[in-house]
């Protein structure tokens, strides 16, 4: 039998942020995949998984900062493949490193890395991973023992081997994500790379120079006294997933135990931050 999905094509103005807020707020829902289009994105869900008032607690709907516009559709079967291959762009970082997926050309960049991008590799990905992807180029990670939490697709814990870290323990929480980490690591010839599913409760009694945590500001504030424990001695954490407007919580909770904040990066509204220890 095949899936019949409820798809919502969403109009957004200012685009950004709004659709990478919207977006946050939407994937804390069953919403499967998300598709940049024109205007905005689009938002798909299984729809033995949709309620008819599953937007009513959307807060950026209600927001008088975006016009927002949507409609509604019932999809038989969705050609995964075939949407990402029209709407999917791969992300070039500075030049230095390319992700591309399968079907994309092979550039001259010096870290090519391919992913498949399938169904949790939306829009709301690019500007959070972008900046992941520049604190790892602009690091020194050789030999680091290095945790990539809330690892998605696995794209930072592969550039990070590709940098030469190791070991590398790759955790998400979403079994998708799981099995798409174990994937892409095999597909770039990856050898130093764990992958688990869970949450920060597999932390206990591990030790990481390198920890990469790119989760929303929820998430991270809940587990960030777990990143810490198992930071080792002049260790580096690398944040993202989060808003401008979310630092001030971010490095009150940072500096509280006892990191030292080094740097900013920023995209539309969204940041990265490094802390050392």
């Amino acid at each position: 039998m095949e899936n019949i999905y409820i798809g919502y094509h969403f109009s957004v103005e200012p685009k950004e942020p709004g659709s990478e807020i919207l977006i946050a707020e939407l994937g804390e829902k069953p919403f499967e995949s998300f598709i940049e289009t024109e205007t905005g994105f689009s938002a798909f869900i299984q729809k033995h998984l949709w309620t008819d008032d599953i937007l009513n607690d959307i807060y950026i709907l209600g927001s008088d900062e975006f016009k927002i516009s949507y409609t509604i559709e019932e999809i038989e079967q969705v050609n995964w493949n075939e949407e990402w291959e029209k709407n999917f762009e791969p992300i070039d970082v500075d030049g230095t490193c390319h992700v591309r997926a399968p079907f994309h050309p092979k550039t001259e960049a010096q870290y090519d890395i391919v992913i498949e991008p399938k169904m949790s590799f939306g829009t709301g990905h690019h500007e959070t991973t972008h900046m992941m992807i520049q604190h790892l180029l602009e690091n020194d990670v050789v030999d680091m023992k290095t945790l990539d939490m809330g690892c998605g697709t696995a794209i930072l814990a592969i550039l990070a081997e590709m940098k030469g870290a190791h070991p590398i323990d790759a955790i998400d929480i979403d079994n998708w994500c799981y099995l798409n980490s174990i994937e892409n690591a095999e597909r770039n010839n990856c050898k130093h790379i764990s992958v688990y599913e869970g949450d920060a409760a597999l932390l206990k009694d591990k030790k990481y120079d390198l920890i990469i945590a790119n989760i929303n500001r929820n998430i991270l504030l809940n587990d960030m006294q777990a990143y810490v424990d198992c930071l080792n001695e002049n260790g580096t954490i690398l944040f993202s997933g989060f808003y401008e407007e979310d630092i001030p919580f971010i490095d009150a909770s940072c500096t509280e135990k006892g990191l030292t904040f080094v740097k900013k990066l920023q995209r539309n509204n969204w940041v990265s931050l490094k802390y050392v220890n």
